[in-house]
């Protein structure tokens, strides 16, 4: 089979190559590199089943010719993090809704079966717990960027089941829910890579908030078996589906448990949301799913936990300061399966 991922240099595209070409699949990637890197694809440069464009997704010759070429689209492409979708509001809203209007509609007229990301944001500030596929969206005020990126997605599934009901596109939608794991990067915002990086450089370990609101933190392992097996299942498309872990952690508790793991002296310090982003910043108190739906659909159940991507995380940044000249700090603990959870 032959499979285009846009935004496939990214931390969780990256992780789908590797998995769709261990398969035996052919895999195209689209990734203009704003958020993806090169390095995580380096691997996969040599395999002869693999091609790699640096390009925008608004190449319109290009990606008419990819979709029109391949027989799955991967739609990962998007302005992420929180951090950078407060910095680049414009840029956020026209890379989810033109970008993905743009992908929708030519793989609507060559009929490509096609897996739209989502992402557990598009629930907003909802309070009914835990989040089912057909719960209702409860965004922020639009005078606050932050909830764009929200709005954005919503706008993008809205899209894709339009183009299902009216010319039969063959779409899955997945939701998901805070996916953690090596190569995710650290530059907007992303928690799990900071505290790590700032424990291994013994610096504060920053907590916007309170530090009492709480996430499931899934391995990016579990999240490609779940958007590769929805790809497998004709009874998906037309459907929504959460993809996520159930255990719930608060954001204290994991700086504690990335203390714990990395033997960091750190301290951990609360910063503001207003001084961390912008004033009158909402946040998710909690983001629990309902992963019912998607385990009975295609069995998707995760079966990694914290400790085990907390390990490989801590163990590959250690590995790229070494790299890079830096020494960890001198109070290192290997015991990171008996201090450890996403």
């Amino acid at each position: 089979m032959r499979v285009l991922i846009t935004g496939g240099a990214g931390f969780i595209g990256s992780h789908l190559a590797d998995s769709l070409l261990r398969e035996g699949h052919e895999v195209a990637v689209i990734d203009n590199l704003s958020t993806g890197s090169e390095e995580n694809i380096a691997q996969l440069l040599p395999h002869p089943g693999f091609t790699f464009h640096h390009d925008t997704i608004f190449h319109l010759e290009l990606i008419a010719s990819l979709i029109g070429r391949c027989d799955l689209v991967y739609h990962l492409a998007a302005a992420v993090g929180v951090k950078r979708i407060i910095q680049a509001p414009v840029e956020t809203i026209e890379t989810n809704v033109a970008g993905s209007e743009l992908v929708l509609r030519l793989a609507a007229r060559h009929t490509r079966r096609i897996v739209l990301a989502s992402t557990s944001e598009v629930y907003g500030k909802s309070t009914q717990l835990p989040f089912v596929e057909d719960g209702d969206l409860v965004l922020g005020a639009t005078s606050q960027s932050r909830w764009s990126y929200a709005c954005s997605k919503a706008i993008d599934e809205f899209l894709a089941l339009a183009w299902h009901r009216q010319s039969g596109l063959p779409v899955t939608i997945a939701r998901l829910f805070n996916t953690v794991g090596t190569r995710q990067s650290s530059r907007y915002g992303m928690v799990l890579p900071t505290f790590v990086g700032q424990a291994l450089r013994s610096q504060p370990i920053t907590v916007y908030g309170s530090g009492r609101q709480t996430r499931c933190f899934t391995h990016v392992a579990d999240i490609v078996e779940g958007l590769s097996a929805i790809a497998h299942h004709d009874a998906t498309i037309g459907e929504i589906y959460n993809l996520g872990s159930t255990s719930e952690i608060s954001i204290d508790q994991l700086a504690q448990r990335v203390l714990a793991a990395t033997g960091s002296p750190s301290p951990i310090v609360h910063v503001p949301y207003e001084q961390a982003y912008e004033p009158g910043f909402e946040d998710m108190q909690r983001r629990l799913p309902s992963i019912a739906k998607a385990h009975a659909a295609f069995g998707f159940q995760p079966r990694r936990n914290l400790n085990q991507v907390l390990a490989e995380v801590i163990a590959d940044l250690r590995a790229r300061r070494e790299h890079d000249g830096c020494s960890a700090p001198a109070a290192e603990s290997l015991a990171v399966n008996s201090a450890v959870d996403s």
